[in-house]
């Protein structure tokens, strides 16, 4: 990439061309974002983790026991424990984890960015866990001829606190890392990032779903994700997502050990050799 900016005999009378001939600050640029998307593709699959809890969350729940008394619950009213577990963590991570993490890095900011969403994706795996545990003692207590399981809805509460709890780490960090990482120039490209990161997922989670449905309902089998989910296995979906969640975090530690942090192009451009910047000059 740094021939793009060296001028040559070639460009002739094209250098006034930017397809042909770029500045080292557009150079450098380009360099930051390219080392930012490998970081960012795996974000993809949290997101489409934290997509469950709109969706099949909702479908679980709404086939479990949800009443107090006689009152009836909504399934979708069960985000309330992840908005809940969003507010404690956020206060736990700023007055116990920050101080406790600066002690023992050095770090006064306590976990960097990419350590914040290293552990964020761990807690995301966990609650994918915690949601193919909660289905699988859900078919357990489902009786013949009833929509409901007996289950209380309450024993989704550990997959909401989870999910929550990661959100804290991963979109908090996630854009922290883009904002700080990308070009004085291209700001809002960071803030970009984080936006499509949740859009994919979506469209990721929707590939999923359709795609398990297909392959898994052959012949008489009702496959992993019926209309009823009672004759279905959606426990294993959630493991399913558990465990590529495992394996994107393995890429993620990689693509996190050999990314270098750039504070900012104009550091970088300093660094250019002396050959770059008179070619630069003749332009």
């Amino acid at each position: 990439m740094d021939k793009a900016a060296t001028w040559t005999l070639k460009d002739g009378n094209e250098s006034g061309n930017q397809w042909r001939l770029c500045t080292v600050t557009q150079v450098e640029e380009a360099k930051c974002v390219l080392r930012m998307i490998p970081v960012w593709l795996c974000t993809i699959i949290y997101s489409v983790v934290f997509t469950q809890m709109a969706s099949l969350f909702v479908e679980q729940g709404d086939v479990m026991n949800n009443k107090v008394r006689k009152f009836h619950l909504p399934a979708a009213t069960m985000s309330v424990f992840d908005i809940g577990s969003v507010l404690v963590c956020t206060g736990l991570y700023r007055q116990v984890l920050v101080p406790l993490a600066g002690k023992l890095s050095g770090n006064p900011k306590g976990l960097s960015e990419l350590q914040r969403m290293g552990v964020g994706l761990v807690i995301g795996m966990f609650a994918m866990v915690a949601a193919g545990a909660t289905e699988f003692v859900r078919l357990k207590h489902v009786k013949p001829g009833e929509k409901a399981s007996s289950l209380s809805i309450f024993y989704q509460t550990p997959q909401y606190v989870l999910v929550g709890a990661s959100e804290v780490f991963v979109y908090v960090g996630q854009l922290e890392f883009f904002n700080g990482q990308a070009p004085d120039g291209i700001k809002s490209f960071g803030s970009s990032l984080c936006m499509a990161s949740i859009s994919l997922g979506n469209y990721v989670s929707s590939m999923m779903v359709k795609s398990v449905m297909k392959i898994t309902a052959k012949g008489e089998e009702p496959g992993w994700i019926p209309n009823n989910l009672n004759v279905g296995h959606m426990d294993r979906f959630f493991y399913l997502l558990a465990a590529l969640s495992a394996l994107n975090l393995v890429i993620y530690v990689f693509c996190a050990r050999w990314y270098k942090g750039v504070n900012n192009v104009e550091g970088s451009v300093n660094l250019r050799s002396k050959e770059d910047d008179e070619a630069i000059n003749k332009v």
